[in-house]
């Protein structure tokens, strides 16, 4: 994978107010469990301060008095400050992954709605990996910003102003010298960030190459086997391993790097206390209580300082996670729905109608289609043909407001199908392409996809197109498991079943994308007679490669460079002696020599 694609993952800003503000925005639902752990939090870094407190009264006033029953209470005080520090720490652990789990749901709930809006031009230009990141990887960051991030940081915050007024309060002269290290403490922190956040966009770039040849040679295993091609794909993903292992073991360094010298750092401040209180401590204007509180102060104010330095990285790695969240989010939706659908006349009779439609997919692209016009009526046929790239699957894509034509428009029944929803549309097309797709699960679940079929009629469907031929044969018929993309199944079996799930649907209208391309000559004569049968009444559109499955097509439309160039019966065309003679003449004299070979 080259650098470019990997920008995308790799980049990435540091903060940002305005993304800060649309991710708190999802607290929203939240507010009052946030402000719950807000207050636990607080709690927690209030009952920080107790403990050395209950130390300093224990060794100035009990120790002295030899008050044994002070010293008992002093002693339960501070074990009953341990146990609620737990119980609030454990609450307040508890309601903040709650809270962030909460939101990771919300937001994969939004990203993948979204993406079931989009326009297939979208899937077009980004790889399905990527967009698998932005919903799993990219909003667990967004997690853990919620859970141990940003509500956290109200307790370090305050933990911090807590103890250093505590500290001022209790002796000022003492706390200064205990502050006297925090600029180094500043300055290894800013280092640390700087260093970690580039180490973390590395493995970031690293992990996006593994992860994008990795899908590659597992989906293309056949391939690589075929070719002998395994200790190869074994050099390069040792090698991409090797640098992804290198990033990470950057990333280890630094942290082992930044906690020793915050440590080193920690003990150069004790040391200090240590010497300036025992000095005061030898002149009798300090106490050993005093000086015992500090140390236990300055122990736990470093804690939340290593904590906000975390934090910090946190909240810069989910800026660059919701930046590219959002940036998804933001994707504008190409096919909208109408604010107000219109409702198709009743009965649906299916009556197709293309108005002059111009087509291109960008902008700046070439024309796909040019002023296409034609209709299809119900009980009638329209065939497309044409070379690869003229256009016959562009005109389905339109039918099914895949996308929308730039001019021009499509109408059913009358209703420009903009008008209308797309569920409405779609569910009164039954739809076959040559891309074949099935989803895991048995084979009832693909012949219905849960839609309101009963299972009565699912089967029928696939009896009518000889699909229960192979599916009574398989150990569990319809009831059978089948693995990722149906893989399990001949490819002609699979274009049985995703026939069959199309006639399933009763529907008024049907498409035909080279439906019967990978089938025997024994099962394409049964399609073709469940085909007459199931065409009559309907409108029907067959995209054909092979020209013997369209004879009988009522009108053949020959499409050339998105335009359409002639129409008319099969024997018509074939009398004008223009394009659609040239194609028939040439598949006849290719099966003759497929014969004579």
């Amino acid at each position: 994978m080259s650098q470019t694609s990997d920008d995308p993952d790799a980049g990435g800003r540091g903060y940002d107010r305005a993304l800060l503000r649309r991710l708190l925005a999802y607290l929203g639902p939240y507010r009052w469990l946030t402000m719950g752990a807000i207050v636990l939090l607080m709690s927690q870094s209030a009952l920080a301060l107790v403990g050395p407190r209950l130390t300093q009264h224990a060794l100035d006033v009990a120790v002295p008095k030899d008050d044994v029953g002070l010293l008992g209470l002093l002693a339960a005080l501070f074990l009953a400050t341990l146990l609620l520090d737990f119980a609030v720490e454990y609450g307040g652990s508890l309601l903040t992954a709650f809270i962030g789990q909460r939101v990771m749901y919300d937001l994969r709930m939004q990203i993948f709605g979204h993406l079931q809006k989009l326009s297939i031009s979208y899937f077009d230009r980004h790889p399905v990996g990527r967009l698998m990141t932005r919903v799993t990887s990219d909003v667990e960051t967004l997690n853990e910003l919620f859970s141990s991030g940003v509500v956290t940081i109200f307790g370090d915050a305050f933990t911090l102003v807590a103890i250093m007024g505590m500290m001022l309060l209790i002796d000022w002269r003492l706390a200064l010298v205990t502050f006297a290290v925090i600029p180094l403490v500043w300055l290894t922190a800013r280092v640390f960030r700087r260093r970690v956040r580039e180490a973390f966009s590395d493995i970031r770039v690293r992990l996006a190459r593994l992860n994008a040849f990795l899908q590659e040679r597992l989906t293309g295993m056949r391939i690589v086997q075929l070719f002998g091609r395994e200790d190869e794909a074994a050099r390069r993903f040792a090698a991409l391993n090797r640098e992804h292992l290198e990033a990470h073991l950057r990333s280890i360094t630094v942290y082992a790097v930044f906690f020793p010298v915050i440590e080193v750092l920690t003990a150069v401040a004790m040391a200090l206390l240590l010497w300036y209180g025992g000095l005061r401590v030898l002149d009798d204007t300090l106490t050993v209580g005093v000086l015992a509180a500090f140390i236990q102060y300055t122990r736990r104010f470093f804690q939340p300082l290593q904590d906000l330095s975390e934090k910090f990285n946190l909240l810069q790695s989910a800026m660059a996670s919701s930046e590219r969240v959002f940036a998804l989010l933001d994707e504008p939706v190409t096919v909208r729905e109408p604010a107000r659908p219109l409702a198709l006349p009743r009965p649906v009779r299916g009556a197709v109608r293309f108005e002059h439609v111009w087509f291109r997919y960008s902008p700046d692209g070439p024309w796909v289609l040019r002023d296409v016009s034609f209709s299809a009526s119900p009980g009638q046929t329209i065939a497309l043909v044409g070379h690869t790239g003229a256009g016959k699957t562009t005109i389905v894509t339109l039918l099914l407001r895949f996308y929308d034509p730039e001019r021009g428009r499509i109408t059913v029944d009358g209703v420009d199908i903009r008008e209308l929803s797309t569920a409405d549309l779609r569910s009164i097309i039954g739809f076959v392409q040559q891309d074949l797709f099935l989803f895991t699960g048995d084979i009832q679940h693909n012949l219905t996809l849960d839609a309101p079929i009963t299972p009565e009629a699912a089967r029928l469907a696939a009896r009518r197109v000889g699909a229960d031929r192979f599916i009574e044969r398989l150990p569990s018929g319809y009831h059978h498991e089948l693995g990722e993309r149906g893989r399990s199944l001949s490819v002609g079996e699979r274009q049985l079943l995703s026939f069959a799930r199309a006639l399933a649907l009763d529907p008024r209208i049907l498409v035909l994308d080279e439906a019967t391309s990978s089938v025997d000559a024994e099962a394409e004569a049964q399609i073709q007679r469940a085909i007459g049968e199931l065409m009559a009444g309907r409108t029907s559109l067959v995209v054909a490669h092979r020209l013997s499955t369209i004879l009988h097509a009522d009108e053949i439309l020959v499409l050339h460079h998105g335009e359409i160039r002639e129409r008319g019966s099969h024997r018509e065309l074939l009398a004008q002696r223009g394009l659609y003679d040239r194609l028939y003449q040439l598949q006849l004299r290719g099966q003759e020599e497929r014969k004579i070979a």
